[in-house]
């Protein structure tokens, strides 16, 4: 792994509330003061064959107008932007840290966030804006888009709940939930924060609901209790190695779940967890190409949170 003070976030706003809570979120966020914080928006500019309009007398006037209306538009991020910064800097971030990058849009929003995205980040935070609702959900927010395409870095979607020092992880046996724990340890090992690895076991008579020929007697679900707790061990050494204190990890394991995301959701609830983390994909092997379906659910699910989805 990279020094922590080699590290940079991309952290793409797009001028609203919800992007200013992310904003809020990274600002109180101690171990990434000591990261290179690169303010994102991707700018929709007129096309230039409209500037051309200007040449012409019948739509020299409108086109001013427009350049006039682009102009403004340009100001006012840039005003937020700088509110953004100021953000981050008032919370102790360096002042050389944090940076401004408005781009030209190109291909589209999503697409040109995630092509910088490419350009050396360790991982990328957004907010959750345009995914308050299932419809938004279904139709696509440039949020969503960017969470379940962008598969090569981890995606932070923050919600309005303010960070505080509780996160939940999602966790089972897979090297995938290890490398959400390996990425927990890193960045926040050392720091006042308290993790819960928690693990979801689906009970038999909704497996035999779903599938009437499979059995599951109950030694099966006592193995897999039994398997996880040798995983628990493995990732409890992972957080304590990173500089996490031993009174700072605790452990849970729910059985008998009709749905894990459901489960997960509720104690993410019921616990008061500002922060969920999970990884990109779990051990099923039936899962959609770019994104597990119990991370999926949960995304879909739990709106205000803040939700880590680790690659």
């Amino acid at each position: 792994m990279k020094n922590q003070n080699q590290k940079k976030i991309l952290l793409a706003v797009d001028g609203s509330e919800d992007a200013l809570c992310a904003v809020r979120y990274v600002s109180k966020l101690v171990p990434f003061h000591n990261m290179k914080i690169v303010l994102f928006n991707v700018f929709s500019s007129i096309p230039e064959s409209y500037r051309d309009l200007a040449k012409d007398p019948l739509f020299a006037q409108s086109a001013r107008e427009v350049e006039a209306w682009e102009m403004q538009k340009r100001k006012v991020i840039r005003e937020y932007m700088d509110k953004a910064q100021q953000i981050l800097l008032r919370s102790g971030a360096p002042q050389d840290a944090v940076t401004i990058n408005i781009h030209n849009r190109k291909k589209g929003i999503a697409r040109d966030i995630i092509q910088e995205a490419k350009e050396g980040y360790s991982c990328v935070v957004v907010g959750r804006k345009g995914m308050s609702t299932y419809k938004e959900i279904v139709v696509g927010s440039v949020a969503t888009k960017i969470i379940e395409k962008l598969s090569f870095l981890p995606v932070l979607m923050i919600g309005r709940i303010p960070l505080d020092e509780n996160i939940l992880l999602s966790f089972d046996s897979s090297e995938n939930a290890m490398r959400a724990v390996e990425y927990v340890a890193t960045t926040l090992g050392g720091f006042d924060f308290n993790i819960t690895l928690l693990h979801v076991i689906r009970g038999v008579r909704y497996f035999q609901a779903e599938i009437p020929d499979l059995f599951l007697p109950k030694v099966h679900l006592e193995a897999a209790e039994k398997e996880i707790s040798s995983a628990f061990d493995k990732a409890k050494r992972c957080l304590t190695d990173a500089g996490f204190k031993s009174d700072q990890i605790s452990t849970k394991v729910i059985s008998d779940a009709y749905s894990r995301a459901e489960a997960i959701v509720k104690e993410a609830r019921d616990g008061d967890y500002g922060t969920i983390v999970l990884g990109r994909r779990g051990l099923s092997r039936v899962e959609e190409f770019f994104m597990g379906r119990v991370s999926k659910k949960v995304i879909q699910t739990i709106r205000n949170r803040a939700v880590w989805v680790v690659t």
